[in-house]
């Protein structure tokens, strides 16, 4: 399992006093009204720093950092990653999952045999759909419904899964 969880990207500097603009890469926006400390994907490695501020602009966040105030401090930023640990995570509903937990994981059929491995996750607004590559090669794009998913274990990195007729043609 990944310890650091992506939320955002930063897209560029917003304004004179060290904003930056953040594509979120989360299901809920308002985590970020609520975001004290995050994880900076650094040229050097990763540093924690601390957010001042957090307000929204069409689908971007604009945040402000704690001792960045000047376009030159946030620039070298712009395309990065901003992270958040799990113990800072939002906390999951029943069959709700971090998508970095699921890229990667192995599938098993209704008989026990396994049968692929997680490559994406889709996110349709309707409900996301698996994009699994099979081991025959072949390429599976599963719903990500109860018919579909009987059980998933992130621990043992295993998804039960039952392909409906059809979706192999």
């Amino acid at each position: 399992m990944e310890d650091l969880l992506q939320i955002g990207v930063i897209t560029r500097p917003h304004g004179v006093h060290g904003e930056v603009k953040v594509f979120p890469m989360t299901d809920d926006v308002r985590r970020f009204k609520k975001l004290k400390k995050t994880i900076l994907e650094g040229e050097n490695g990763n540093i924690e720093i601390e957010c001042e501020s957090a307000k929204f602009f069409k689908q971007f966040v604009i945040l402000k950092f704690k001792g960045f105030d000047t376009i030159e401090s946030v620039q070298k930023y712009c395309n990065k990653g901003i992270f958040v640990t799990r113990a800072d995570a939002v906390r999951l509903g029943k069959d709700e999952y971090f998508i970095a937990d699921l890229i990667g994981m192995k599938t098993i059929d209704d008989e026990g045999n396994t049968s692929g491995t997680i490559t994406d996750v889709i996110e349709t607004g309707a409900n996301d759909v698996y994009d699994i590559m099979l081991d025959d090669g072949r390429r599976l794009l599963l719903p990500a419904i109860k018919e579909c998913v009987q059980n998933v274990d992130v621990d043992e990195g295993l998804m039960k899964i039952h392909i409906l007729d059809g979706l192999l043609e």
